[in-house]
């Protein structure tokens, strides 16, 4: 996380639900990263369709443009970001959820996919 970005604001509902559901039992980063993606496997109502919120160097998914998502990227490929998979160009590709923001879902996909973003924002990192 660039140092001059503020971080957002800490949510003490959201924190508690991180650290004593998500993480409560992940030692070191690659326990973190496999409970992150259980936790999104599991609440994520797949599929969804989502609208790119920000450009990122590693999807060619540009901001404004809605996908559908189909299901999680595998768990190999979430060693350090959260994946997703989507249908673009005639291709099966993995874009970050971090640059997705569900449209017209159910809580639980709306609020896990916050819990992401807002891991994300705080500068977390596996």
């Amino acid at each position: 996380m660039d140092r001059n970005m503020a971080k957002a604001r800490r949510n003490p509902d959201r924190e508690n639900r991180i650290h004593e559901e998500i993480i409560v039992d992940a030692y070191g980063p690659e326990e973190q990263a496999m409970s992150w993606y259980y936790y999104l496997e599991d609440k994520l109502q797949f599929p969804f369709h989502a609208q790119c919120v920000a450009s990122v160097p590693t999807s060619p998914l540009r901001k404004g443009e809605t996908v559908e998502i189909r299901k999680m990227a595998s768990e190999d490929s979430c060693a350090s970001e959260m994946l997703v998979m989507t249908r673009w160009n005639n291709r099966n590709i993995a874009v970050p959820l971090s640059q997705l923001k569900p449209i017209g879902v159910g809580e639980s996909t709306n609020q896990a996919t916050e819990d992401w973003h807002y891991w994300i924002a705080q500068g977390y990192r596996f």
